[in-house]
């Protein structure tokens, strides 16, 4: 931090005009971002006693070394300035919020009996997909719910075989069993059109289209087809009335609740559509200085990232500067936006809800970062280290017959799996199976690139800790370059028993016994299989590739790089053969010979 005396001088000749105000570190990136009805005021502010500060607040102004400013014309500017700001730069200090699991679809399969199935990925297979969404748990609800209300199969039998049997499913009354020709094609795609329309538009719209079919069933005498109508309406009931948690009317809402313990704040959000509550959602946050500002800036940092802003939000507590916060929800929305802190009545009770809810999740995240603490403190005294390994980094080799020899690090930080630094490595100096050198290479690159400050960063941190997946003398190949480099991290390894079980962590010599301490055991057998698996995920990638490109470079004219663009355009060996003339020739450097050449081949070869 520079002399805070220093900045206190740069803060007083700030503007008294509304702005933007950025806080960096030595390295000049921006640690936090925020907004100010008066720059000159709130930017001092923080460099005057920190008595009122939060913890937080503390250690962000500790690492701020200068600031820069944008003032605009009014508060309201200088809010959505802030808002686009934060988006962009992601500032350790401000609320931060995603979805753990990303975007998640559903998938309706572009073939003769469609599939109905919950995916996290977009491909360009043909199928039809409905989404994006932003949580994970609603769209496999969902999915289960359709396929159970329309008796959609989901076994992987070939319908255009019949078979002699169904499956349990249809006779307990949980698929419509295309497999022995229960339902003919025609019927079984006129359902999947009906499981479209409900997942598209909603439990509301499909009950009002069938209560229109079954009456004209009805109507033209046709009883049994009324009936079967009566009974997807009653499932998709049974299905809405587990939804409802209020036995009265709430339209399209958002209810938003929090409870703090001076350091941590959880938030609750239940979102309301049409009466039901169709999904709900849990955030840890750090306290800003008080709760006030904290619920300020998470609401705004919550419908930053939502595409939609419902019509009216139900909160626990006051904002700082509401009218603002409405004007720029609404902007964002479209539409009016009304917030409202409801003191009695069923709103009120609605907010109590959500407020126990959050006080739950505070208590339950509380007790599972105290767990997570206490085995990285047991790790701590069972490795004699001299601190608390809150980022550990593991490693390991795969290879096959001396192909493909691969490594990968994974991240644990603060005892969880930290997704966004694993980092893979094709290892370029040992064609032939040599796991110590392959070990050392990896290791080297991944140390090269700290010292160089490479941008990645996922090497711009030293772990507190390193295990290596294998006995002694892969920890000695690691540590030979943990030396090399003049570092001092802690480097152990991983032993497994001839069960490819957890065993035992081992330095060069003697192993040390971890089974005594079921925390650490355990944990350490997770740490392993985490890096064994993603090692290995990604050797089995490179391996079905290989395979695929060595048979297209068996093609005359067809070498590597035609046969890796070819595999990339069309995704798979029998979409290449069954790919057209035209199609073929739209690859760059595929020639018309090269066409001939591959007709011919798989002409031959088929």
């Amino acid at each position: 931090m520079k002399n805070s005396i220093t900045l206190k001088e740069s803060a007083k000749k700030l503007p008294f005009n509304p702005g933007v105000y950025l806080m960096k570190n030595e390295n000049g990136e921006i640690i936090y971002i925020g907004k100010a009805k008066n720059l000159k005021n709130r930017v001092l502010s923080y460099f005057m006693s920190d008595s009122n500060h939060s913890e937080k607040v503390k250690k962000m102004v500790k690492n701020v070394h200068h600031f820069d400013y944008i003032v605009t014309d009014s508060e309201f500017e200088a809010l959505v300035l802030e808002c686009s700001l934060i988006k962009k730069y992601l500032p350790k200090y401000n609320i931060l919020l995603k979805d753990d699991k990303g975007y998640s679809y559903i998938k309706i399969t572009n073939e003769k009996w469609p599939r109905v199935s919950y995916v996290k990925q977009k491909e360009n297979d043909g199928a039809l997909y409905i989404g994006p969404y932003t949580n994970s748990f609603s769209v496999k609800k969902t999915v289960e719910e359709a396929i159970k209300i329309f008796k959609i199969p989901t076994c992987g039998r070939n319908f255009n075989k019949l078979s002699k049997r169904a499956c349990l499913n249809y006779y307990i009354g949980r698929c419509s069993a295309p497999c022995i020709g229960a339902i003919d094609n025609y019927s079984y795609n006129l359902v999947i059109n009906d499981v479209i329309k409900f997942l598209k538009k909603g439990s509301g719209e499909i009950v009002k289209y069938f209560t229109e079919k079954m009456k004209k069933a009805s109507e033209n005498m046709n009883f049994e087809q009324a009936a079967e109508y009566r009974d997807k309406i009653k499932a998709i009931q049974n299905v809405n009335s587990k939804q409802k948690v209020v036995s009265y009317k709430v339209e399209e809402q958002d209810v938003i609740a929090c409870a703090g313990d001076g350091k941590h704040t959880a938030f609750e959000i239940f979102r309301f559509s049409g009466g039901d509550l169709y999904e709900n959602q849990s955030y840890l946050v750090e306290a800003q200085d008080d709760e006030i500002s904290t619920r300020t800036e998470f609401i705004k940092s919550y419908y930053e990232m939502k595409e939609k802003v419902p019509k009216r939000i139900v909160i626990d507590g006051g904002l700082e500067n509401t009218e603002l916060i409405k004007k720029y929800l609404s902007q964002k929305a479209g539409k009016s936006v009304n917030i409202l802190i409801p003191e009695k009545g069923d709103q009120f009770q609605l907010v109590n809800m959500c407020k126990n809810n959050a006080y739950e999740y505070l208590l339950r995240s509380k007790e599972y970062k105290t767990r997570q603490e206490d085995i990285l403190e047991d790790i701590k005294n069972i490795l004699s280290l001299s601190v608390s390994p809150k980022y550990i980094e593991a490693y390991d080799i795969s290879n096959l017959r001396n192909s493909n020899n691969v490594g990968a690090m994974v991240v644990f930080k603060d005892a969880k799996p930290f997704k966004k630094a694993y980092r893979k490595f094709k290892i370029k100096n040992f064609v032939t199976q040599d796991d110590y050198g392959s070990m050392k290479e990896m290791l080297e690159r991944r140390f090269e690139n700290y010292l160089n400050n490479e941008k990645d960063p996922a090497f711009s941190v030293l772990p507190d800790l390193i295990l290596i997946d294998g006995g002694k003398n892969h920890t000695a190949a690691a540590k030979e370059i943990i030396q090399k480099f003049s570092l001092n991290i802690p480097v152990f390894g991983m032993v497994k028993d001839s069960k490819h079980r957890t065993r035992a962590i081992t330095t060069e010599g003697a192993e040390i016994e971890i089974k005594n301490s079921s925390r650490v055991f355990g944990f350490i057998t997770k740490l392993q299989d985490e890096v064994h698996r993603f090692t290995i995920n990604y050797h089995r990638k490179l391996r079905g590739k290989s395979v695929k490109t060595s048979e297209l470079t068996n093609i005359e004219g067809i070498g590597k790089v035609k046969a890796n663009a070819l595999l990339k355009s069309f995704g798979s060996i029998e979409a290449v053969k069954n790919a057209s003339e035209t199609e073929l020739l739209k690859i760059k450097g595929i020639t018309k010979k090269n066409v001939e050449n591959i007709k011919k081949y798989y002409f031959i070869t088929t």
